[in-house]
C-alpha cells in the first residue's frame, strides 16, 4: 500500500454495527429472538396476498361446506385440506390470521404514531412555555390518567361513531379506532417529553439559540426534540404492543373493526364462540399469533429501554 494513502474511514454500516446498541443487541439472545419473531409476523402480514393460499375476505371464494374443517384433515364433503383448519364460514384460518395481522399491525402502528405525535407536540409546548399552558395541559393529562385507557378508548370510539353517518361507519371504523386508541395513550409521551424539555431548555445550547434570535419552533424542533427522542422511542416500542392488545380487546368486544375486515381480536371473538363445541383451532391459532406478537414487541421494548439507559452501560 502506498505510504501516503490514508486508511479508509469505517463506513456508516460498519459504524452502526460497532455501536453500543448493536453490541447490546447481538449479545442479548432474548432481544434477537424477539426481533426475529416480530420480523417474521410483520413480513408475513405485509406480504399476506402473496403468502396466503386463499383470500378469506372474498365471498366468492368461500364454500360453507368447508366450515369447521380440522387442521390437516380432509373435509368430509369437499376433501379439501387446510393447514390450520377453517372457521364457521369455511375460511382458511391460516389466511385469516395473515390478513387479520395486517389490520392489527396497521391499527397499532398508526395509533402509536398518532399518540406519539400528539404527545410530543403537547409535551414540547408545555415544557418550553411553562406557566398556565403547562398547568392546563398537565391537569388534563392528570384527569385522563384517572381513567383506564381501554374504557377511555371505548368512550371515544362510541362518541365518534355517533357523529358519523350510518352509511360511512364501516368505512371509517378503522380510522375511528386509531384515533380512539391514540387519544387514550398520548399522556405518557407528553409527560416524558415535558420533563425532558424542562431540563433541556435551561442548557447552554438552547440559551445560545435564544440569544441569536432563533424562533421558538426552530429551537424545539432542531435542538430540543432530537435530545428527548430516546425515552420516546422506548415508550413507542412498548406502546405498540399495548396498542395491538387494545385493538384486539376492542374488536373482541365487538366495537372494533367491521366483520368484513376482521383483525386478530375479531378472529379470537369468533373462535371463543365455538371453543366448547370442539372447534378449538379457530380460537387457538389467532390467540397464539397475538400472544407471540405482543410478547416479542414487549421484549424488544424492554431491551431498548436497558440499551438506552447510560447507567447500565
Amino acid at each position: 500500500m502506498n505510504e501516503t494513502q490514508k486508511p479508509r474511514a469505517p463506513g456508516r454500516f460498519a459504524g452502526a454495527w460497532d455501536s453500543d446498541i448493536a453490541y447490546s443487541f447481538r449479545h442479548s439472545p432474548v432481544a434477537v429472538v424477539a426481533a426475529v419473531v416480530s420480523l417474521i409476523i410483520i413480513l408475513a402480514a405485509v406480504f399476506a396476498p402473496l403468502i396466503a393460499p386463499y383470500d378469506p375476505f372474498n365471498p366468492a371464494s368461500l364454500n360453507l361446506m368447508d366450515g369447521f374443517t380440522p387442521p390437516m384433515e380432509p373435509n368430509a364433503f369437499t376433501g379439501n385440506v387446510y393447514w390450520l383448519g377453517t372457521d364457521n364460514q369455511g375460511r382458511d384460518v391460516f389466511s385469516t390470521i395473515l390478513y387479520g395481522a395486517r389490520i392489527s399491525l396497521f391499527v397499532g402502528f398508526a395509533a402509536v404514531l398518532f399518540a406519539m405525535t400528539l404527545g410530543i407536540t403537547l409535551g414540547l409546548i408545555a415544557g418550553y412555555r411553562g406557566g398556565w399552558v403547562d398547568s392546563l395541559l398537565m391537569r388534563v393529562a392528570d384527569v385522563q390518567l384517572t381513567f383506564p385507557s381501554i374504557l377511555l378508548a371505548l368512550l371515544i370510539f362510541g362518541v365518534a361513531r355517533g357523529f358519523i353517518p350510518p352509511a360511512y361507519r364501516e368505512i371509517m371504523a378503522i380510522w375511528v379506532l386509531i384515533v380512539a386508541i391514540g387519544l387514550s395513550d398520548w399522556v405518557q409521551y407528553a409527560r416524558v417529553v415535558r420533563g425532558a424539555t424542562m431540563v433541556e431548555k435551561n442548557k447552554e445550547y438552547v440559551q445560545a439559540a435564544r440569544v441569536i434570535g432563533a424562533h421558538p419552533v426552530k429551537i424545539l424542533l432542531r435542538h430540543i426534540l432530537p435530545n428527548v427522542m430516546g425515552p420516546v422511542l422506548v415508550i413507542a416500542t412498548i406502546g405498540l404492543a399495548l396498542a395491538i392488545i387494545a385493538e384486539a380487546t376492542l374488536s373482541f368486544l365487538g366495537v372494533g373493526v367491521p366483520p368484513t375486515q376482521p383483525s386478530l381480536g375479531t378472529l379470537i371473538r369468533i373462535g371463543q364462540q365455538y371453543l366448547f363445541s370442539g372447534e378449538w383451532w379457530i380460537l387457538l391459532f389467532p390467540s397464539i399469533t397475538l400472544l407471540a406478537l405482543a410478547l416479542a414487541v414487549n421484549l424488544l421494548g424492554d431491551w431498548l429501554r436497558d440499551a438506552l439507559n447510560p447507567r447500565l452501560r
